[in-house]
């Protein structure tokens, strides 16, 4: 049978529960195992695609087109395997499949009530993505904090989970913080404790407790816990703050979660393999030199909005031995005349332009962009990003002074950048955007060509706007070569553009960060940072 593990949180949200889900599931992996991970949210929207990062991060875009809550990415780069939007179920969905399946009868008359015809509907949602992946072991983790109204129907359907597929192929592991009172330097259990009783009101008695603390909990300390939440205190581990994410799950193998877990499940006990792991924290944590990378956006009070992009330049760091510094750049700010901001360019050894939709901050991202192309700083502009380029280029190169987006100006009489073809009949919002993995071909002799090493690549998308294929010859004979197309297309969609005359100057149509794994960084991001440590260190850079 298969085996079901449920991750829930307590105290307060975000308390890590993405990154220990993912480092449970790399933990078992690491034992031979094959492992799958879910992600629940309570929340109504039917995917992530519809909502503003400043409330919830980054919207992480699967292979099969979902827009997914971020931890997925945390999924993805741990295993570093590819999930599908199976692997994210929100209460939108799940309420938006019973009532169409209402509607059209299914029921037979039936009242439909939350349970047993919602808290049904997410269980089959879970097996359906556990059997379809075909992993030994499914990993949930539940949304939100336990004792929210609206995670109440999912808390409940795993309930029925462990009377339906029984004691040994269900775990409950609960993650909650553990504050540190300042002047005594004292942990307190009682938040722990606190939301350990509202599980059980509910009826599910955690099998496995994760403290998030910012010191290693003692043998009292855990005895105590243990006492007031009838979980044993070598089920009890600490999750410390640590220097990077990618040590969580060493550090709980370590304190015996792995040897607890495949004893709890009957599983085979085997020895696990993190070789290469290691390796990788290694060169991450011991970097041999640094380069500074602008990041220019306008979220960038929420460092979450951009979370796949930081991990891919960790990821090409640790490869070259690198350390990105990076320097946050407020589009809005310099828009609206900050010199500041502006400023910071001169200290920046590279620069990204950061994806976005809409009108606010793209003034000045194209400001940047000009500085950055004529200073010679490598640049990488990411969706959003890269169609600014072009717009910058035909402004300041080509010399159409009015050139633009349709998305920003609908009527620019130099739409250098428009509405994809496919786009034009589309009349919904959420979930209509080109999205997910999709072919591009690789021109030959081009920057893009020496990165990849190859002709075809699959890359993400989360995107409606294209270059306007009237302005590629135009563009090309000024300099601006087009080096990757969309290879399932009928129209010409650009995919990727770069400078002839220029050290490193690139962009990209989709989102190359997506693809990025720790064990195997993303081309575009190890050539952004090889580039920097030249920049760095030539001549013109000084």
């Amino acid at each position: 049978m298969k085996k079901y593990i449920f991750v829930t949180g307590g105290v307060l949200s975000s308390v890590g529960k993405g990154v220990i889900t993912a480092s449970i599931a790399k933990i078992l992996q690491a034992r031979g195992y094959t492992v799958t991970t879910i992600k629940i949210d309570p929340y109504f929207n039917v995917d992530a695609g519809t909502m503003n990062p400043y409330q919830h991060g980054e919207v992480f875009v699967t292979a099969d087109g979902g827009e997914t809550d971020l931890d997925l990415g945390h999924y993805e780069r741990f295993l570093d395997v590819e999930l599908s939007k199976d692997h994210n179920i929100t209460s939108g969905k799940v309420f938006l499949k019973v009532i169409m399946d209402e509607r059209a009868g299914k029921y037979l008359g039936q009242t439909v009530q939350l349970i047993p015809h919602v808290t049904d509907e997410i269980k089959r949602e879970i097996r359906y993505a556990v059997d379809k992946s075909g992993a030994d072991i499914g990993i949930v983790e539940i949304g939100g904090t336990v004792g929210d109204y609206e995670g109440l129907p999912f808390l409940e359907a795993i309930r029925q989970m462990r009377l339906e597929e029984g004691f040994s192929n269900t775990v409950f592991v609960h993650v909650a913080l553990v504050p540190i009172i300042e002047t005594t330097g004292e942990p307190k259990t009682k938040p722990l404790q606190h939301s350990v009783f509202e599980l059980r009101r509910i009826g599910i008695q955690p099998d496995i407790i994760i403290a998030r603390c910012k010191i290693w909990l003692d043998d009292d300390t855990k005895r105590k816990i243990a006492l007031f939440t009838n979980v044993p205190p070598d089920a009890i581990f600490t999750a410390p703050y640590v220097d990077t994410i990618y040590r969580i799950p060493l550090i709980l193998d370590e304190e015996g979660l792995g040897d607890y877990l495949v004893s709890r499940l009957g599983l085979e006990s085997r020895r696990p393999e993190f070789g290469e792991w290691c390796s990788f924290i290694e060169n991450l944590l011991n970097p041999r030199d640094e380069v500074s990378v602008g990041l220019c956006g306008k979220y960038v009070k929420l460092k979450d909005s951009y979370l796949s992009i930081l991990e891919a330049l960790n990821h090409a760091g640790a490869r070259l031995r690198v350390k990105p510094r990076l320097v946050w750049i407020d589009a809005e700010a310099i828009e609206q005349g900050s010199r500041d901001e502006l400023e910071k360019l001169k200290d920046v050894d590279s620069l990204i332009v950061l994806p976005g939709f809409g009108t606010r901050g793209a003034e000045g991202k194209i400001r940047v962009i000009k500085e950055a192309r004529e200073l010679g700083i490598p640049f990488l502009g990411i969706c959003f990003g890269m169609q600014l380029a072009v717009v910058e280029f035909a402004r300041n190169v080509l010399g159409l002074h009015d050139a633009n987006s349709t998305e920003i100006d609908p009527d620019t009489p130099e739409p250098v950048i428009d509405l994809a073809p496919e786009q034009k009949n589309v009349d919904k919002v959420g979930g209509t955007m080109m999205l997910g993995n999709k072919p591009v071909k690789i021109v030959e002799n081009t920057l893009a060509h020496k990165l990849y090493g190859t002709d075809l690549v699959y890359e993400r998308h989360r995107h409606r706007y294209v270059v306007n294929e009237r302005y590629i010859e135009k563009l090309e004979k000024a300099g601006m070569k087009v080096s990757g197309y969309r290879a399932d297309s009928p129209y010409r969609i650009v995919e990727i553009v770069e400078l002839r005359d220029h050290m490193f100057f690139i962009g990209t149509q989709f989102h190359p960060e997506f693809r990025s794994r720790p064990l195997r960084p993303h081309p575009v991001f190890i050539g952004l940072l090889d580039a920097a440590l030249r920049f760095k260190y030539s001549s013109r850079s000084k």
